[in-house]
């Protein structure tokens, strides 16, 4: 069984992908650190917007200290290589997955899309860190992005757990496989881009 079909991914990425990033570590260490950044923040805001689901916090606030450490890892990587953080640019694959979430839903249904929109964005995060430990040139960042890959797996399954654990697994599992088909519809028409984590 392969790593895609492990995650439910319909469309793997190309894995031409890899040596794009490679053309430019600044800027795909760049965008990789804001990812984990932007990670720990929609945590933290999974967290406030549900204090009373106790799983929920439960399973959540240590990935919040997780990402933010996988953020400083991508800093002292850029340091080590004598690069510099850049800018934040805006990510049209996550902006354009938000809109799978439904609109007008009551605050508690509206919770079902934001767990399945956050396993999403960790199950593709985990694909790319999988292409990037197999086929990176430097022996040292395919160890080093061998352990984002196995962090990010564990993320998307706690998200899809507390999602079943919510609201059942026939309903969270229904919704997931439409998640996966809006997905792939996106993954079609988003070109590549070697500076972009997603």
């Amino acid at each position: 069984m392969t790593q895609i079909t492990k995650l439910g991914l319909q469309l793997p990425t190309d894995p031409r992908w890899v040596n794009l990033a490679e053309i430019s570590l600044e800027e795909i260490l760049t965008d990789h650190a804001y990812c984990e950044q932007k990670a720990a923040t929609s945590c933290i805001s999974l967290i406030q917007a549900y204090p009373e689901r106790i799983e929920l916090v439960e399973e959540v606030a240590p990935v919040v200290t997780e990402e933010w450490g996988h953020f400083r890892m991508v800093l002292a990587e850029l340091k080590k290589r004598g690069l510099k953080l850049g800018r934040q640019r805006k990510d049209e694959y996550v902006n354009q997955l938000l809109q799978f979430q439904r609109k007008g839903l009551a605050r508690e249904q509206a919770l079902l899309d934001k767990l399945l929109i956050c396993a999403m964005i960790e199950a593709r995060s985990c694909e790319r860190f999988r292409l990037l430990s197999l086929y990176c040139s430097e022996e040292d960042l395919r160890g080093w992005y061998h352990k984002f890959m196995v962090s990010e797996a564990g993320h998307y399954r706690m998200f899809l757990d507390l999602a079943e654990l919510y609201f059942g697994r026939e309903t969270a599992q229904q919704r997931w496989k439409e998640c996966l088909a809006f997905e792939a519809a996106i993954m079609k028409t988003l070109h590549p881009r070697g500076d972009r984590m997603h």
